[in-house]
């Protein structure tokens, strides 16, 4: 359920106009590249905004980081098969919206997934298979039908013992929803946040046009194949063409299937355009790990969803709201 992000690359620059400055920050947070652009009558005032972006980024890591030992997540994990841990409201509420994208993807996104044995090694030390045994019981502890959430006590238990909740498939896209709405509470009319790949743009650059998004085909990193304007509006891509394994001719994706413990195969990225970043990060992986023909079937069927996977033959498809055309 790891996920590697590069194949976007945002089209923008810092830009100065007559009453606008459009200021950009990178930093290193969450363990990964962040970025965070906000317009304003001046820098002082971007720079204003983009602090208070870090400290919000900060203050959601510090409840929902399984790698924190002091998180409300951390919590339930320590928690797990022995009693109901009670959560703040957003905690609660995350958890929920989980488990009902792990049930429109069919268990293909499963936050449960850090229950999983590592047993696939992608840093090139692996040289053998592991066996269907191993591969069966590497995934016994997951499955979002054994997380027991009570709205009325506020609580969230995990029925096993050694199960655990890893909130990376849709933590960073809610981290960047979240930046975005206190960004804009607080008086900023136009900016863009990209936490390691998850992108949410609001507004439109000072000078009027609106920020874009370039996607690369990962096997052909030197072209990009189509530029999408972003107006109020969010952008993942999931991608395994860094980290996989080959096997008997099949390449195997660093992204698990949380049902079966095989990874998947037949994709190498998958891009989910949506109104909210969080939507568009769980998706991205649950539809990574369906395939092409059963993830674009999915997408289809959602309102306000569209989506584009490149296969591991390099061939670009997209769902029925997407003219590629259009966009090159």
């Amino acid at each position: 359920m790891m996920k590697s992000i590069i194949s976007l690359c945002l089209v923008l620059t810092t830009f100065i106009s007559v009453g606008q400055v459009a200021h950009k920050r990178k930093l290193s947070m969450l363990g990964s590249p962040f970025e965070i652009t906000a317009v304003a009558n001046d820098t002082i005032k971007s720079n204003e905004y983009i602090d208070l972006a870090v400290a919000e980024v900060k203050r959601i890591e510090n409840l929902i980081s399984d790698w924190i030992p002091t998180t409300q997540i951390s919590e339930i994990n320590r928690n797990a098969g022995i009693k109901p841990v009670k959560v703040d409201a957003e905690v609660f509420e995350l958890v929920e919206r989980a488990i009902k994208i792990s049930q429109i993807t069919d268990g293909a996104f499963d936050i449960s997934y850090a229950s999983m044995d590592k047993i696939w090694k992608f840093d090139g030390s692996m040289k053998v298979m592991p066996t269907e045994e191993a591969i069966k019981k590497s995934v016994v502890k997951i499955g979002y039908r054994n997380i027991i959430i009570n709205k009325k006590e506020q609580t969230i238990f995990l029925k096993l013992e050694g199960m655990k909740l890893g909130l990376g498939g849709i933590g960073q896209g809610y981290i960047a929803d979240k930046v975005k709405d206190l960004l804009v509470s607080k008086g900023c009319i136009s900016g863009i946040v990209n936490v390691s790949g998850d992108i949410n743009a609001w507004g439109k650059q000072p000078d009027g046009k609106p920020w874009n998004v370039g996607i690369v085909n990962p096997l052909n990193k030197n072209k990009v194949f189509a530029t999408f304007p972003l107006e109020d509006s969010a952008i993942e891509t999931s991608g395994s063409y860094e980290k996989y394994v080959i096997f008997n001719g099949i390449r195997y994706s660093h992204i698990i299937d949380p049902r079966t413990g095989y990874p998947a195969t037949g994709v190498v990225s998958v891009s989910v355009f949506a109104k909210q970043t969080e939507v568009a990060d769980a998706l991205a992986t649950g539809i990574f790990v369906l395939g092409v023909e059963v993830g674009l079937d999915l997408v289809n069927q959602l309102k306000g969803i569209e989506c584009i996977i490149v296969d591991d033959k390099g061939k670009i498809h997209s769902s029925k709201g997407i003219d590629i055309k259009k966009y090159n």
